[in-house]
């Protein structure tokens, strides 16, 4: 945020720094679940409160019991197995169709691009529910309900938007007639794609597919949809964690992922401003 100008009136600083209040309250009211969630997760005990010892900053209240348990535990090996095969294979399929729409679409000369677009998009619009009830009868008709594919056909679909969002914004400040100087140099339209436009959408193509892996590697609503007990990924056996037994572990789990999501939120952060940087919309 830009220092205020020495000029500015009483009201424009009042505003200013309540601004920043008003901020640091919304954060702090996102991020106070999360900073529960860190400390529990090395609570020694079985249960989902601090003990006194944890309270007194005791170091024989805290354990790595819980993480343990994670790493050595069949059903939460099995069910990080089935996340690891169904994310990265959802991300590709998001990256690679995602990327052809943005590309296609953001042609002046398509006709009813608008249209198509919205309805790309709309599985980021549509509620969880609606979408994963949708595909439980469509999938149960066409022998695709209960199998590895039909998981990461369903999460490809929810990957799929991110990847357009991200990819048609970077394409916004892309110029074109690089694209027509290669072809006037001779290069078919698959080698200007890759040697001349990829290089230049890599940074978006890239942020859209960790939105859509994250996207995948978090979503529990569809999977108990679509998926069967062989499919059972992380956030599924979270869910039945919660629903039957109560397990601490669930707060390692949970620690594990929200470090994975800040670490890829991060690596977005970072191709965007590279990204603007490559466009020349942000000094180097």
């Amino acid at each position: 945020m830009s220092a205020l100008p020495p000029y500015a009136s009483t009201g424009q600083r009042i505003w200013h720094y309540a601004f920043r209040v008003i901020c640091g309250l919304i954060f702090f009211f996102l991020i106070a679940p999360i900073l529960v969630i860190i400390p529990l997760s090395f609570n020694e005990q079985d249960f989902f409160t601090f003990t006194p010892e944890m309270l007194r900053l005791d170091p024989e209240g805290y354990s790595l019991e819980h993480y343990r348990d994670f790493f050595t535990n069949s059903d939460w090996q099995q069910a990080l197995r089935n996340s690891v095969l169904i994310a990265p294979a959802a991300t590709l399929l998001a990256v690679t169709f995602g990327t052809l729409a943005a590309i296609g679409l953001s042609q002046p000369h398509v006709p009813g691009r608008r249209a198509i677009m919205a309805i790309l998009i709309s599985p980021m619009i549509v509620p969880l529910i609606i979408s994963a009830a949708g595909m439980y009868f469509f999938y149960s008709r066409v022998g695709l309900q209960g199998t590895y594919l039909g998981v990461v056909l369903a999460h490809a679909a929810l990957g799929i938007p991110f990847v357009i969002i991200t990819v048609t914004a970077t394409l916004v400040g892309f110029d074109r007639s690089l694209t027509r100087a290669a072809a006037s140099l001779g290069a078919d339209p698959v080698r200007t794609f890759f040697k001349v436009q990829m290089p230049l959408i890599l940074p978006g193509v890239i942020s859209g597919g960790l939105f859509a892996f994250i996207t995948s590697f978090d979503e529990v609503v569809i999977v108990l949809f679509v998926g069967s007990a062989g499919q059972k990924t992380l956030p599924w056996q979270m869910f039945i964690g919660l629903r039957e037994q109560i397990s601490p572990t669930i707060l390692a789990v949970a620690t594990i992922l929200v470090a994975v999501s800040i670490l890829l939120l991060a690596t977005v952060e970072v191709l965007r401003r590279r990204s603007e940087r490559l466009r020349g919309m942000s000094p180097s």
